[in-house]
């Protein structure tokens, strides 16, 4: 073998879970340590060393990003419930009560939180994939959304003051007490949200009793991983009047619930649709998008995919759902938002009532918009942001910040990209329904979120698109953004790792952008030929029909694919970077 190419700077490495984390050392074994002289800065991230550390590995992995500059981060696991427990069991010194909550939670957001960086998902170009649309049109699956409380009964403002957020509750004692505080720059966005638990509950009987008279399977979908306090609320009501309710009489019937989070169930879902079904989304900001979705798709169907898909999904700001302040109301009361020690909304809450505060940061969202149209205008795209503006202030804050931006870039001699501002129903359809050639869509945390991972199972797997978090101080953090393929994990070590099934491939395309970075920040050519070369062995690869289970089907010639498992895939790959 030819001497290993030296790299002066490091790699930030952030190892993750179960197979994802099985293919990432082979990966690393294959095409970094046994090429490259370079030094590896690792962070062990599994769910268990997150616990065990009290979420310092999350606040390491962030210090260590900023320090370098570049990276690449693994899956990891959120664990759930269940999970937490038998943690909490493996070890018994560790007191849930004293935990961080980076501790238990998903270590993402976090880290893009603390590098200031926003998201953007890409399609590999691969040359050799059919996408097979699925057939829709005259599909029986029903959307079902709650009609009140959420974002669509929500209170926003502008902040007119810099200062600071209080959320105030008033109870049976008359006393005020403060749940929350934040502190808000003048011009950003503020908004409350809350739900009546009583109609939660309304809502379930209903959505359950509607799937059995329809005789229709129930898939529920929330975020309650991240929002626990809210979605998590709703979903431990509906779930609990299945079990009390409904679970023996679906059984009888011989129908099925399913639960997933709202992001993979809707790419699961939209890309492979069952042949009937009733789709509960609660939560009406994203119920009445996939409401809208699911009608054009059942009218019009999906049509074949011929260009390659890029979105934006702004996370730097903290900013929506996902940087809230949520929790369940522990008894009857008055909710208060005082902004820089003035009352500017107040409503009624009752008893185990879900409520959510939320901002976002003006400059974090010109920012973020500035990153979207020069990104667009190096590429050539189409920009395409979806917005409520029309009724929701909140949102009429990024459509001053498009305006400033786009002056912004004329000053500087920079031809700014041709975009639209649409609502982000109408941005979801275009995506999937109508996408122009070379387009590019920015969305807000939860619609990016969600998006991508429909438009990333459109796309044959998520293991075909790749992932690259930015900030503005030019820290640059490349991941899969698939998970960790937990499944597939469970046959791997049932079989004592002689099955080993897993596509690889976004996470070599993630470790060729690093390298390509890399190289590019140190003038390394050699570094920048191999970075490229590794691109295009895994592009080449799958050219050549040799493919893992996830893609059976999927190429130009399905007569001529050869299906190979995780390990045969990456010495294809690396047979082909030899050539």
């Amino acid at each position: 073998m030819n001497a290993k190419i030296q790299v002066e700077m490091p790699l930030v490495i952030l190892h993750g879970d179960e197979m994802a984390q099985i293919a990432f050392e082979r990966i690393l074994e294959q095409f970094v340590t046994s090429r490259l002289d370079i030094k590896l800065v690792e962070i062990d991230l599994t769910a268990e060393n997150r616990l065990t550390t009290n979420g310092q590995a999350v606040r390491d992995a962030i210090t260590a990003l900023k320090t370098h500059g570049v990276g690449i981060k693994n899956a990891g696991m959120t664990v759930n419930r269940q999970q937490l427990d038998e943690l909490l069991v493996k070890h018994p010194g560790i007191a849930e009560a004293a935990l961080d909550k980076l501790a238990t939670k998903s270590p993402n957001g976090a880290i893009r939180k603390g590098i200031g960086g926003n998201i953007t998902r890409e399609d590999i170009q691969f040359r050799n994939l059919r996408i097979n649309p699925p057939d829709w049109i005259g599909r029986d699956i029903e959307v079902m959304t709650m009609e009140s409380g959420g974002i669509k009964h929500s209170h926003s403002e502008l902040s007119k003051a810099t200062g600071v957020v209080k959320l105030m509750f008033v109870g049976s004692s008359g006393d005020p007490v403060e749940l929350h505080r934040r502190t808000i720059n003048k011009g950003d966005p503020w908004l409350l949200a809350s739900n009546d638990i009583d109609d939660v509950t309304a809502w379930a009987h209903a959505f359950f009793q509607r799937a059995l008279k329809d005789e229709r399977d129930a898939y529920l979908g929330l975020k309650d991983t991240v929002i626990g306090g809210y979605d998590g609320v709703m979903r431990s009501t509906i779930e609990s009047i299945y079990a009390a309710d409904y679970k023996t009489r679906f059984k009888e019937a011989g129908l099925n619930y399913y639960y997933e989070l709202i992001d993979a169930q809707a790419a699961r879902i939209v890309a492979n649709p069952p042949e009937r079904a009733l789709w509960g989304v609660p939560d009406n900001n994203t119920g009445r998008k996939l409401y809208k979705l699911v009608g054009e798709l059942k009218r019009y169907g999906i049509p074949s995919r011929k260009f390659h898909v890029s979105l934006s999904r702004m996370s730097a700001g903290g900013g929506d759902q996902y940087g809230s302040f949520n929790m369940p109301m522990a008894e009857d009361g008055i909710l208060k938002v005082i902004v820089d020690g003035e009352e500017k909304h107040a409503r009624r809450v009752k008893k185990n009532d879900p409520v959510l505060l939320m901002s976002n940061d003006l400059q974090a969202i010109t920012d973020w918009v500035s990153q979207v149209f020069r990104d667009a205008s190096h590429k050539g795209k189409e920009v395409y942001f979806g917005l409520k503006r029309e009724y929701m202030e909140y949102d009429e804050v990024f459509s001053t910040a498009i305006t400033d931006v786009r002056h912004q870039l004329a000053k500087s001699g920079t031809q700014p990209p041709s975009f639209m501002i649409m609502r982000p129903s109408s941005q979801l359809k275009k995506m999937i329904t109508d996408p122009p050639r070379n387009a590019l869509y920015p969305a807000q945390n939860l619609d990016g979120d969600i998006f991508s991972d429909i438009s990333a199972a459109l796309g044959g797997s998520l293991a075909t698109a790749s992932s690259i978090i930015e900030s503005k101080d030019g820290t640059m953090l490349y991941e899969a953004p698939h998970g960790t393929a937990h499944d597939l994990y469970l046959r791997y070590q049932a079989s004592d790792g002689k099955e080993a099934h897993f596509n690889s491939s976004a996470l070599i395309y993630a470790l060729a952008n690093a390298l390509e970075t890399l190289a590019q920040r140190e003038n390394n050519e050699a570094l920048a030929t191999y970075s490229y070369s590794l691109k295009e062995a895994l592009i080449e690869t799958v050219a050549k029909g040799t493919i893992t289970g996830d893609l059976k089907g999927k190429t130009l010639d399905p007569d001529s694919e050869n299906v190979v498992d995780m390990y045969g895939f990456l010495d294809a790959v690396e047979q082909a970077l030899q050539k």
